[in-house]
This record gives C-alpha cells, structure tokens and sequence, in this order.
C-alpha cells in the first residue's frame, strides 16, 4: 500500500485553520451512539479521553497501573515548551516550529510541526484553566525557563515536577467525566490484542491484571497512547513497567512502525552503579540551565578521581575542561540531548570519566550558587557579605528552583549536589520512532489512532527537551479531538459494535494461546534473564553509536536469543491471579521482536542523524568535524515498516519529507 500522509494544501501557517474549517463532524446528539477506546492514559491518552468525553463520545479508557495518576508521564521533570514569549526574547510560533524542526535533525514532517506551535499556546491556558501550578514571576506572571537546542526562554515548569502537576490535570478532567458516566475506566487491565473488523479498528482484547480473566471490548475507533519503546533497552529513565505491547500488537495487525532507530539518550542521568540494577533515573535537563558540565583537563586527575583518591573540588578553575562550553560556545551547555550525550561520551571513552566506573561527568552548580547569592546580596543591600553568607542565599535560589531534584540526587547517590557536582551520564530516554501516522493521527488502519510518545510524532530523529509534554498534550487536547471527528461521522448509523463475532473469536483464541504457552512452558530462565541479555546487545551495539557490523551481529544475536526465549523461559504462578511474571513475558517477547527491527532500520539508514550515530557517517574536517553527517539525498524520508512475519522480512515504506518552509542543512549549535 502507497502511503497517504493526508497533510492539507496551502500555506504552512493556514493549514491547520482551513483543515478544521473543512472537516467533517459529528452532530452533538450523534456523539453519545458512539464509542470510542482510548488505551493508555498519561498525558496523551489521559487528556485524549477527558477531552472526547467532554465533546459528548462514550469513552472506554485503560490503564495497566492501578490509577491513571501512575502513568510515566508523571516522572517528567523540567517543563514544557509553549509559543508565548512571555519572556520577550524573540520567540514566536515560527521559532518554536524551526527549534523543533532543526532539533529533530530535519526528519519531522513540517505541517505536524507547525500544527504542534501552533497549538502549543493554548495548551498552557487549558492548563492554568485546571489549576497546574505552574512557576511564576514576582509580579505573579507565569515564569520560563530555557532548555537545549534553543536560543528563547519558553518552557513552563512547576519546580522539577511539571508531568506530574500536568497528569493532575488531565486526571481531574478525566475525573469528571468518569462521574458523569462518559468516560468508563479500567485499571489493572493490559491491552494484548487490537480486534479487525473488515478492515476497521472495532475493539482490543484486554487482560485483567487482578483476575487473569480475558475481557473483550468494542467501539467504532480505537486509540493508542502507550508511550514509548525505550525499555528494549532493559536500563532506562522509563518506569519499568513502560512497554511496547500494544505498538507492536497493531503494527502486527497492519500499522506500519516508523523510524525504530531514532530513539533518544538523555544526557543528564544518573551513572549506572552495579548489574543489580533495574533502572535508571533522570535528573531533569532543566538542571543544564545553571549547571556547568565538566571533566578534568589531565588523564591523571580523572584516574585519581575514579580512584577516588581525590576529590572534585580539590581540582582548580584552571584544570577543568567545561567541554561543552568548549565545542559549542553559542548554545554551550545548552545544546540539544544528542549532540551533549555524545560530547559527554567521547570524554568518558577518552577516559576522563570521574566515578569507578569511568562513566560519569560532572554537572557543577557552584558558579551559580555563587552568581545568585552575589545577586541577592546586592537585593538586600549587603556590603561585604562573607562567602558563607553568598553561599547561602546563592543556595536558597537554586533549592526554590529545582529542590526536589537535588534532594533525590542525594536520596540515590548520598552525596550533596550543593557541596560536591552531580555525576551525570548519557542513558536511554525517550522513543522518536514509533507506530506511523498520517496527519489526521491516523495508523495505516481504518479506525485506530496513535498518539503521544507511541506514534512516530513530531520530533523527526531527536526530541528537544520539554517537548515530549507538548506533544502528548497538543494530541489529547486539541489535535485528536477534531481528526476523530472526521472518520466519525461516518459511523454514526453503525450501531454498537458486537463482541460475539469470528473477529473476536480469532483474537481472543490467539491471546489465551500465547498466555497458555508461558505458563505452561518448562524453561530454565526467568523472563529478566532474557529482558537484560537483549538490553545488553541493544546497549553495546545499537547504542549511542553505531556500525554496520555492530548491526549485522545485533540482528543475529537477537534473533538467536528470541528462539531461545521461546523455547527456555519459565513463568510461575498461574494465569487465573494477579502474575506480574506472566505480564512480562509477554512484553519482554514482543521487545525482542522490536529489538530486532530497530537494529534493521539502523542499518538501513546510512548516515547519522539526531539520535541516530552511525560510525561511518562522521564529518571529517572543517568546523564541524568529528558532529553527525546526514545524508539528505538518500535518506529524507520517514522509514516505514510492514510486518511480514519475521522482523528480519519487513517491508519499508517511504514517506519523502519535503521542506518547503525551512532550509535543509546541516546543524550547528557552534
């Protein structure tokens, strides 16, 4: 099948408006004969929901985790970015359209981008509508803040804890209408399958958690918004319930899987300490605006450091190579997540790392505690205020901004972030890729929606900070909602959707099979023996960088220990109880499917962009030598795969990204 992206004629600035203009839509008495399922409910899924409620549709809603304010979303930290220009320092809708854009390495789609600035304005009124409590100035206007990859304050934040008070949100409008009986909520319950019906989403098969029992449910469209994929790499930010299952159980069912390489790794994380491990944890980017990032200048001051027979503060001004602030003087340490990520990795492989294991920097709050505290000082009219004086008020600043991130830094790693720099390290974060989607929001089935951090969204092959928030957000609250509408209006004389069909026979069939077969399978591994092996591979060579041998073997090694899961896990307990074993098998089984298609569509994309370093795409001299080379005669496309059984069968699809409103070049944050 041919690709259709959908995007509307016209000027970039007028698509959206005559789009909405045009569309079809559902008369308000017609809305409560139609149902809709919304699968996931963080901030895509969760204001996804609330808002179709809201316009009179019967909404079923599901969430694995035992309430929607559990969903991953609340673990994001810094911010998010709106159009606003509060701060007046030049932003505009345009701007946030071209950060976004050249952020992503110029491999979005540009009238998504767009769209996505120019929503992002009202997101940030719905919002403080609902009470978030964002920052706000001393005259009480809402504050920003920067973050990388741009040249503007717009990112609004709540201290270090914006996904939560944001879920909140969603959550209370999901509230609502869960009173009101518009919004029927399943928790506990894990989509395992999306149900056909002539070619039309028309239902999921759905596992509840407590029961074991198998649950069918119908309705006349179906949305996905379960994040992201990040978790195939066993060690990530992501919570470890995070999974793809319901991504790849529609992409096995038609919906093609874009662009699986370009994933993200985070630069501010903390290090990794032992095997014993099963997460990681992310200090917000937020951090970068005043903090500075460091290693040791001389070899022997990072062997002594990692020895720790010496520590960080022991090391002068002069002795510290700020490389960041070295390499790209205009954004400094404010460059986007890839480009700071990579930096921090060629320090540390060089071996000027600075914990044990060698893989950790320093992000140094010092010369801001210092700059606030002489700040204040002036306020309050001090003259010669000692340094413990300065210290103290400089403190007192950066505690107000991002507190609560120094006191989990400290609560994990038991040392003050005050007194002594952060150790910070590059880990797996956020998922570019995923389940494609035309303008509308539509996958290549009739009837199911992907939206959030699942589809392959806006942000082409790198995500700028703050923007994974208003993505989720402008999809849920005001993109969906009207998209719908226009496939809805023509079901409006379907009636219910029945359950007792051969569709749901056959889907329900297949998922009891699979279960049956976990439980019943005498192994000698437990499901995370196999979930840390892939990881491992996933890490090593399709990591932060990447070549095509790497990437050869990658697919080999996955692929070998796929077969071997199949025929050595063990699962305890049984299918009839709450098993969270049972629960990972069958995501872990459908990452090592991904796994492997990832590692496909690395080696098919030749050259480096964003997220995605290949090793041999490298530019070789001039100014920026040693940063990523893209390849836009061969490789501006989206890369859509069809599932054809095995990974290694796909079929790419290509979407030609035009760039009618920005230049294509390269990047350059120097």
């Amino acid at each position: 099948m041919a690709l259709n992206s959908k995007i509307p004629e016209g000027p970039i600035k007028d698509k959206w408006t005559d789009y909405k203009n045009h569309i079809n839509l559902v008369n308000p008495a017609n809305k409560r004969h139609i149902d809709v399922i919304v699968v996931g409910t963080g901030l895509a899924g969760g204001s996804a929901a609330a808002t179709l409620a809201e316009l009179g549709y019967n909404v079923k809603a599901f969430a694995y985790q035992d309430s929607p304010r559990r969903a991953h979303s609340i673990a994001a930290q810094g911010g998010i970015n709106a159009a606003k220009n509060y701060m007046g320092d030049g932003d505009s809708t345009y701007r946030l359209f071209y950060d976004t854009v050249k952020g992503g390495d110029y491999r979005s789609r540009e009238a998504n981008v767009y769209r996505l600035a120019e929503v992002s304005a009202n997101i940030i009124d719905q919002c403080v509508a609902q009470g978030v409590p964002f920052a706000r100035d001393y005259g009480g206007l809402l504050d920003n803040r920067s973050f990388g990859g741009v040249l503007v304050s717009r990112t609004f934040y709540a201290k270090g804890q914006t996904g939560q008070q944001l879920l909140l949100g969603a959550y209370s409008a999901m509230n609502r209408q869960i009173a009101r009986g518009k919004i029927e909520m399943f928790n506990r319950h894990e989509m395992l399958d999306v149900v056909k019906v002539n070619g039309k989403a028309r239902g999921i098969i759905a596992r509840n958690l407590i029961t074991g029992e198998i649950e069918r449910h119908s309705a006349h469209a179906v949305v996905i918004a379960t994040g992201g994929y990040g978790n195939v790499y066993y060690l990530s930010t992501n919570a470890m319930g995070s999974n793809a299952t319901a991504a790849w159980k529609i992409h096995k069912k038609g919906a093609f899987f874009a662009n699986p390489c370009f994933t993200q790794i985070h630069p501010t994380c903390i290090p990794r300490s032992g095997d014993y491990q099963s997460k990681l944890t992310l200090m917000s980017e937020s951090l970068r605006n005043d903090g500075r990032i460091w290693v040791p200048k001389h070899i022997e001051d990072a062997k002594s450091l990692q020895q720790r027979k010496m520590k960080p503060t022991d090391i002068p001004e002069e002795n510290r190579d700020y490389f960041l602030e070295r390499r790209y003087p205009a954004f400094g340490n404010l460059v986007p997540r890839d480009v700071a990520s990579r930096a921090a990795k060629e320090r540390c492989d060089a071996g000027f790392g600075v914990n044990a294991t060698g893989e950790a920097v320093y992000l140094d709050f010092a010369a801001a505690i210092e700059r606030y505290g002489k700040t204040q000082a002036k306020i309050q009219n001090l003259e010669n205020p000692s340094k413990e004086k300065i210290y103290d008020l400089g403190r007192a600043i950066v505690e107000e901004k991002y507190g609560n991130l120094f006191q989990m830094y400290e609560k994990i790693v038991d040392e003050d972030p005050y007194k002594t720099p952060m150790m910070i390290y590059p880990a797996t974060h956020y998922t570019m890729g995923g389940i494609w989607v035309d303008y509308n929001l539509m996958t290549t089935v009739n009837g199911l929606y992907c939206i959030g951090e699942a589809n392959f969204s806006e942000h082409g092959a790198n995500r700028l900070g703050a923007s994974a928030l208003m993505q989720g957000l402008a999809d849920g609250y005001f993109v969906l909602p009207y998209t719908i509408g226009d496939y809805l209006s023509n079901e409006i004389r379907t009636g219910k959707i029945p359950t007792n069909t051969p569709e749901f026979d056959e889907a329900e069939n297949d998922v009891k099979e699979r279960l049956n077969f976990f439980i019943n399978n005498k192994g000698e591994h437990s499901v995370d023996y196999y979930h840390k092996k892939l990881g491992k591979i996933m890490w090593d060579k399709v990591g932060m960088s990447r070549n095509a041998q790497g990437l050869i073997s990658a697919m080999a090694e996955i692929k070998e220990l796929r077969e071997d899961f199949w025929k050595n896990v063990k699962v305890p307990g049984k299918l009839d109880e709450m098993n969270p074993e049972l629960e990972k098998a069958g995501r872990v089984a459908d990452f090592l499917e991904l796994g492997e298609l990832f590692a496909k569509d690395a080696l098919m994309r030749n050259e480096s962009c964003g997220g995605h370093f290949r090793e041999e795409s490298v530019e070789l001299d001039g100014e920026q030598k040693g940063e990523a080379k893209r390849n836009d005669k061969e490789y501006a496309f989206v890369a859509a795969w069809e599932y054809k059984g095995e990974p290694s069968a796909a079929v790419l699809h290509k979407e030609e990204l035009e760039f009618k409103d920005i230049e294509l070049k390269q990047r350059s944050y120097k």
